[in-house]
């Protein structure tokens, strides 16, 4: 009798991936899809800003918005709405000019008050709890000199970012054009006798806190500031200005004690190396006017109105 052909061979069964697995395959790959979108989303409000700037004068309609950002109105309303939670008019009427000026004068009361009660305890940003401490004069001099930092890029509801981070905590948070490695280098330099390691895990943790949505954040994020004592005390003070305000560079000097230092004021603010944490976008010109910043003016404008956004509709639920 013929022996079957592959008769006596192995049978080897090979295992499938298990249902945990697959779960967590599927939720990693819902995850970076989430975050592509993200970014697609914000790239097309900057480039609504963009457009809206540039024709200021005519006060373009929405559909002639969407159509310079090559979208049709529904799906710029889609994207517009799934970023900013509100609608693009509603959005837009954030970056007016008379908008930033009532800004200003609002924000003035609660500044009052948030700048008496900041600047002598801990920061709360968006329900996260920030605390801080400056290096020594001597650990600024050796420009981190012994100090390991892991960095690692994350994508933002502003762009990507690029977060350093320390066993101190946070040293750095900087947004991302299209250069990594310049912005890698930018943020390194003040830093430049460190050891720095890419370290995704490590970090992906702390860019959960900060960015992601329904996060437990009880526990404080701590920032390492690195700069003059001066510099420290500009960035200290501009924690305590809350999400959904702004102020001027006369009125942060006003605060600190230094009404005649508006220039050295905005020279500290653009020297901020730990975005968004320290919220050097919420310093305006006192005419309104949305300028300098380290990260894009553009960006300056999408942090200050998605934020608006956000504010406008906490007082309404509270009201």
């Amino acid at each position: 009798m013929d022996t079957p052909k592959g008769a006596g061979r192995p049978i080897v069964l090979r295992q499938g991936p298990s249902a945990d697995n697959v779960t967590e395959d599927t939720m990693a790959d819902e995850t970076r899809q989430a975050s592509r979108q993200v970014l697609r989303d914000y790239k097309r409000v900057g480039a609504a800003i963009r457009y809206l700037e540039a024709h200021v004068r005519e006060q373009p309609v929405l559909s002639e918005v969407a159509a310079a950002v090559n979208m049709s109105e529904f799906h710029f309303q889609r994207s517009f709405r799934r970023w900013a939670g509100i609608s693009p008019k509603r959005f837009l009427q954030y970056l007016t000019v008379g908008y930033a000026k009532d800004a200003l004068n609002e924000s003035q009361s609660v500044l009052d008050t948030a700048f008496d009660v900041g600047l002598s305890g801990p920061s709360r940003l968006h329900d996260l709890f920030v605390s801080c401490e400056a290096m020594t004069p001597g650990e600024y001099k050796e420009l981190g000199s012994g100090l390991v930092i892991r960095y690692g890029f994350h994508p933002t509801p502003f762009g990507e970012c690029l977060l350093f981070v320390t066993e101190r905590g946070i040293c750095g948070l900087a947004f991302v054009e299209d250069d990594r490695d310049a912005s890698l280098q930018n943020l390194g330099a003040q830093w430049s006798l460190a050891t720095h390691l890419h370290d995704q895990a490590a970090t992906a943790p702390f860019a959960e806190q900060i960015f992601g949505e329904g996060l437990a954040q009880d526990v404080p994020l701590r920032l390492v500031l690195k700069g003059t004592n001066f510099q420290v005390r500009v960035w200290e003070a501009l924690m305590c200005i809350p999400p959904g305000h702004v102020t001027s560079y006369e009125a942060l000097g006003a605060y600190l004690g230094k009404p005649k230092a508006s220039r050295a004021i905005g020279s500290a603010v653009g020297r901020n190396s730990i975005s968004y944490l320290v919220p050097c976008h919420r310093v305006i010109h006192k005419s309104g006017l949305v300028t300098g910043y380290r990260w894009g003016h553009i960006r300056k404008r999408a942090l200050l109105g998605w934020e608006a956004a956000r504010h406008a509709e906490e007082v309404q639920s509270a009201a």
